[in-house]
């Protein structure tokens, strides 16, 4: 496999949870479909519970547990989120055709909602920060 549009949504998600991803596989789009097939399944409260734990196991499996980022992976979670709700697709790939800004301008979508730069604050890697400019949904 190549990339993680070859798996399906549950073969993709057991894949990451069990540890299985090529780390050369799991892009930031891959991330925004973890995110995406979580919602789908679990509900935003859950969603952020389960792919909080499951990339703390795969960063630290990777033995790269230094790049884990609590804000960002929280504050993508809800991304995600915010976009789902205005969105009809059946599909992570029709979701993504329609909100392209989530792949391809990630970080100034967060700078509307954070003036702290989270992705380089320690304390944004280690606790989830509000974001000070605009909330989330």
């Amino acid at each position: 496999m190549k990339n993680h549009v070859d798996l399906t949504d549950d073969e993709f998600e057991q894949q990451f949870k069990n540890c299985l991803i090529d780390p050369a596989m799991f892009t930031h789009e891959a991330h925004l479909r973890l995110a995406w097939i979580h919602l789908e399944k679990y509900g935003v409260e859950k969603a952020i519970t389960n792919i909080c734990s499951q990339l703390k196991h795969y960063v630290e499996f990777l033995g790269a547990a230094d790049k884990y980022n609590e804000t960002v992976t929280i504050a993508a979670i809800r991304a995600v989120y915010h976009f789902k709700l205005k969105t009809d697709a059946s599909t992570f790939s029709e979701f993504i055709a329609k909100n392209p800004s989530l792949k391809n301008n990630f970080k100034e979508l967060l700078a509307h909602h954070y003036a702290t730069d989270i992705f380089n604050s320690p304390t944004a890697k280690v606790q989830y920060l509000q974001p000070e400019l605009l909330p989330f949904d």
